[in-house]
């Protein structure tokens, strides 16, 4: 069954996303999906008008009332007095009941995509989780969860996501690095429909250490002769230091890194905002704009919507 609906979770609701949608929804009147927005109603509609955007919000209080062309949107209850404000933790009430709301719709339907705006992981998540990709994994009781950000012309993933780097060896695991790749490897085919080229970096500096134990030489490469055997495309490990220049570029189309800023800091240098985040792994497909809630910059329609626009426009193509 091909997808319908994308439903938009609001997310931290002292933050740029108001701005970003305002952009997206002047500019874009024509939708292939359902939209639904999952938020309050009142507050997106003032700080829509500070921001100076106008267009109607269609309140439905079930998603099967939604109409195409139009932006639909449940409205969640929230008590604010400010239409800007520092984020805190008075929103994670919220922000809990946009997310529950939207999987309760989403809950044993595959009609839906999800995209959900920035969240603050300091004060929502509470080091509960260590990111919207694990908060997301454990409501929907998943345990596959991949993070990919991904660009047409090349995605990144790593292996650990958003814990602290001294941490980072004990997530570097032989059935970790298979189980990433093959999801990778599926998403590609199954909904991209092309080939996934995966290179996978090393963990060390030049993939060289002088302690005893290489994760090279024990865990990294028979990961990789492994997933060889099974018939995917992929090689490594290469050193990170030097793989993100253009000649390695294009020979690939995946990197799999093994911490969160290995990959991030390139891709984001290369493509700027000219991303998204897709969670792999869970039973419904998770977008998220690849930026942060950046309330310093909240109402002063300066904010940069491309990775919002890359989100609307990827979630738009898949059937």
């Amino acid at each position: 069954m091909s997808t319908k609906y994308i439903l938009i979770v609001h997310g931290e609701p002292f933050s740029i996303f108001s701005e970003v949608l305002g952009k997206y929804f002047i500019k874009k009147r024509q939708f292939k999906k359902k939209i639904i927005i999952i938020g309050n109603k009142q507050l997106l509609k003032k700080q829509l008008k500070k921001l100076k955007y106008d267009f109607p919000l269609n309140e439905i209080k079930n998603y099967l009332d939604s109409e195409i062309n139009s932006i639909n949107i449940i409205d969640i209850n929230f008590s604010h007095k400010e239409i800007f404000s520092n984020i805190s933790r008075k929103s994670n009430k919220y922000i809990e009941d946009c997310f529950k709301k939207s999987l309760d719709i989403i809950k044993n339907n595959n009609d839906f995509i999800l995209i959900n705006g920035p969240i603050s992981k300091k004060t929502f998540l509470n080091k509960k989780y260590s990111g919207i990709t694990e908060y997301l994994s454990q409501k929907t009781n998943s345990r596959d969860e991949v993070m990919l950000i991904y660009n047409n012309k090349l995605s990144v993933s790593p292996l650990s996501t958003h814990i602290p780097i001294k941490n980072v060896t004990r997530q570097v695991k032989k059935d970790r690095i298979v189980k990433n790749v093959i999801n990778i490897d599926n998403f590609y085919k199954n909904i991209l429909k092309k080939e996934s080229k995966v290179a996978v970096l090393g963990l060390n500096p030049h993939c060289e250490t002088t302690d005893k134990f290489s994760e090279e030489d024990k865990i990294i490469k028979p990961s990789i002769n492994y997933l060889k055997k099974r018939g995917l495309n992929i090689s490594g490990p290469f050193s990170a230091d030097t793989f993100f220049i253009k000649k390695n570029l294009s020979k690939y189309n995946v990197v799999l890194g093994m911490y969160h800023d290995q990959v991030l800091t390139p891709m984001k240098t290369l493509f700027n905002f000219d991303a998204i985040n897709i969670t792999l792994g869970l039973p419904f497909i998770r977008i998220s704009p690849d930026h942060g809630p950046n309330s310093e910059m909240a109402g002063k329609n300066k904010s940069d919507p491309s990775s919002f626009f890359c989100a609307m426009e990827f979630a738009e193509k898949i059937r």
